[in-house]
């Protein structure tokens, strides 16, 4: 048969959850992009404009 459990472990079981919660979030937060390669220029293809492709 189940007890009843005391208000006491309750309230330290949802603050030991609330703790474990924040802890995920703040290492989520940490854990940004990818750092970005040695050329930080995008491949950048030259283009004819518009104009000259309709004529």
């Amino acid at each position: 048969m189940l007890e009843r459990t005391r208000s006491a472990e309750r309230y330290a079981r949802g603050f030991a959850a609330a703790v474990a919660a924040v802890a995920a979030l703040v290492l989520a937060a940490n854990a940004g992009p990818a750092r970005a390669s040695a050329d930080p220029a995008p491949d950048r293809q030259t283009t004819i404009p518009a104009e000259a492709t309709v004529r």
